[in-house]
């Protein structure tokens, strides 16, 4: 089952579907937004805005709060603003796929499915932040969630992109897959420091250090693994441009990250564009794996 799944997409070589186009460009818009929301969250919880708004789902009873808005109340609305905006299309992304069914492999609408799903639990996951009062580990479900969603939209576009598989991948799909649930893994632990404060606990009263201590030490099988990634690509001269270009990415953002992550934690989270650079190139790290697996599982699989 997994091989047509995998094989669906390049059935008709050399054949463009228009609705899968119409697919496959939405999917990356909604991505980007994606994670362009991911930031604004970020922003919103370093500027202490995530309770700027006291009521769900709306903004002190009015769909535009014009007489409460500041920088914090802003950025908790357009928060709000930017989620219900990727729902809708999401929901969208669903009716082109159910409509289009008949041009599309058939896993798409399932797919689709899935992240409606998905936005909508994000959804109910961020009432609960602001109905709860920012409890961590809604707070910690919450962005966990929006990875998800994040990486689900990736594998959905990367499976609809042409691929030309060249059957030199090896251990790739292997490596990459568990890099890139390894990254996952350590977002939740960034966000579980984040939203319990940890550093700055562990740093002031020397409380909750092993929450602190445990992100900086999944920092090494992280590391180690995206470093796999990047050498196993490099050493293999045969490998399909798109997955070498994604190695390459892989290797950037890691030291991005690296280099954003010991800045932070040096400034103890005190300069917040960094601290929401640090998440939002850990979502870039964690969606290039994504999307490098998906397409080293396609040549894997393509080329049995």
């Amino acid at each position: 089952m997994a091989n047509s799944i995998l094989k669906e997409p390049n059935a008709a070589v050399g054949v463009q579907w228009q609705p899968k186009d119409i697919i496959r460009g939405l999917v990356w818009k909604i991505a980007i937004a994606t994670w362009l929301l991911m930031a604004v969250g970020s922003a919103t919880r370093v500027m202490n805005a995530g309770l700027a708004c006291p009521d769900w789902p709306l903004c002190y009873g009015q769909l535009i709060p014009a007489a409460q808005m500041n920088l914090q109340v802003f950025l908790e609305w357009f928060h709000r603003l930017d989620a219900v905006a990727i729902g809708l299309s999401a929901i969208a992304l669903l009716g082109l796929s159910v409509f289009y069914r008949s041009h599309l492999p058939s896993w798409v609408p399932f797919a689709s499915a899935g992240a409606v799903f998905l936005i909508v639990f994000q959804g109910v996951l961020g009432g609960l932040t602001v109905t709860q009062l920012l409890r961590f580990d809604i707070v910690t479900a919450h962005l966990g969630t929006a990875l998800l969603f994040f990486c689900s939209l990736l594998a959905i576009g990367f499976m609809l992109t042409p691929y030309e598989a060249t059957g030199n991948t090896g251990k790739l799909a292997w490596v990459s897959s568990i890099a890139a649930l390894l990254v996952y893994l350590q977002s939740l632990l960034g966000a579980l420091v984040g939203s319990r404060w940890a550093l700055h606990q562990c740093l002031g009263s020397s409380e909750l250090c092993s929450v602190m201590n445990s992100h900086i030490a999944g920092i090494v099988p992280a590391t180690a693994a995206t470093l796999a990634v990047t050498v196993m690509a490099w050493r293999q001269p045969a490998l399909n441009s798109n997955l070498r270009k994604l190695g390459n990415w892989a290797s950037v953002c890691l030291i991005a990250q690296l280099v954003l992550g010991l800045a932070t934690f040096r400034l103890h989270l005190q300069v917040e564009p960094l601290t929401v650079a640090h998440q939002a190139v850990g979502a870039a790290l964690l969606g290039t794996l994504v999307a490098f697996s998906i397409l080293a599982w396609r040549d894997r699989v393509l080329s049995a």
